[in-house]
């Protein structure tokens, strides 16, 4: 299967790249890489989940465009996201015989795409990088932007950098061979970028919930395409997210990484988490008359068409709050939420109190 390509660029100066996002797609990996300047050698960084057939179609593409590759599998799943598997991995390279010119080449969801990413970052004072995400979280995400990293048992991506990759390579193909509980969290992410940024996203998201439950591949690469549209004209203004402009990205995180840790990395799902923050971030908006029910109202029922979870799962308020503390948005102390105040714009708000998140959690 083979469609039109699109392809987004994301401009950064000497640190540009392009996007480039079709069905069928996975044999340009080479030739893409190879454009990037010269490349003799590869590590492909993927997981036992994506090994074959993807990143075994990412090998081969690679060495027809004269390229020597090796392979580095890791054990699926966010507990690889850790300290010990950047280790693992480094010391693997070392094994491989990687050094400076070597270009490390992430297949797989985010969990491969942040580890290898920061893999690329440290190794060596750093290597080249390129993604071929395979998961539509990945895809219209964590792909795209150049944070890359780890996470300590108490905090999610709490260790990291930011390394824009040589280019990214969707092919929304794989989807076909995703889990089917793994996609639609995907789905969680891309409903926020309707909610932050695009009320025309949204209103078709809306429309289009059967094409989206289905996997429907001409709707994909638009939507995806879209998602990574946005995401680049953030990652432009605020690269290094100094200006607080890329926070807006995290809508839903600070709760959604609250639950994720509380209930052990891997057993709520990055995207399932979000579409809960989401909808907690929203009340919470409600609650300091920010927005009106309406709006929570639609983002509930988009999230639940798309069969997300919708109801925060029964944590200590208390415990929550303190699991919140360790989000990267804190600062002096005090708690600081992405929150809408309408339909395609959100802000970064600071001074919530603790009583008023212990009521939207209590609700």
């Amino acid at each position: 299967m083979t469609t039109e390509t699109e392809i987004v660029r994301v401009e950064l100066a000497e640190r540009s790249y392009e996007i480039h996002i079709g069905a069928g797609n996975l044999g340009q990996a080479g030739r893409l890489l190879a454009g990037r300047g010269r490349t003799t050698h590869a590590v492909v960084i993927t997981d036992a989940n994506v090994e074959t057939p993807h990143a075994m179609a990412v090998a081969e593409s690679l060495s027809g465009a004269d390229i020597g590759v090796a392979i580095i599998v890791l054990e699926p799943g966010e507990p690889t996201k850790s300290i010990e598997s950047a280790a693992g991995v480094w010391e693997g390279l070392l094994d491989l015989g990687a050094d400076r010119r070597s270009v490390i080449v992430a297949v797989g969801g985010g969990v491969v795409g942040d580890l290898a990413g920061f893999v690329a970052a440290t190794f060596a004072r750093g290597v080249r990088f390129f993604q071929v995400p395979t998961s539509l979280l990945a895809q219209v995400d964590s792909s795209v932007g150049g944070k890359v990293g780890i996470n300590l048992p108490k905090a999610k991506n709490m260790v990291g950098a930011f390394l824009q990759p040589d280019g990214v390579l969707i092919d929304t193909s794989t989807l076909d061979t995703l889990d089917r509980r793994q996609y639609r969290a995907g789905l969680g992410e891309v409903v926020k970028y309707g909610v932050i940024l695009d009320p025309e996203l949204f209103e078709r998201l809306e429309s289009e919930v059967d094409r989206l439950r289905r996997a429907d591949h001409r709707l994909l690469r638009e939507v995806v395409a879209q998602c990574c549209r946005l995401k680049a004209r953030i990652v432009e203004q605020d690269e290094l997210e100094t200006s607080g402009l890329r926070a807006v990205l995290n809508y839903g995180h600070t709760f959604g990484h609250a639950f994720e840790a509380l209930a052990g990395y891997g057993e709520l799902l990055h995207g399932e988490a979000i579409a809960i923050g989401m909808l907690l971030a929203s009340r919470l908006a409600e609650r300091l008359g920010r927005i009106d029910a309406g709006l929570t109202e639609r983002q509930r029922r988009l999230l639940a068409a798309l069969d997300l979870p919708t109801e925060a799962p029964d944590v200590d308020p208390d415990l929550v709050l303190k699991t919140m503390m360790h989000d990267k948005k804190v600062q002096h102390g005090k708690l600081r939420f992405v929150l809408p105040s309408g339909l395609g714009q959100v802000d970064l708000v600071g001074d919530v109190s603790a009583e008023q998140v212990r009521a939207v959690l209590a609700r």
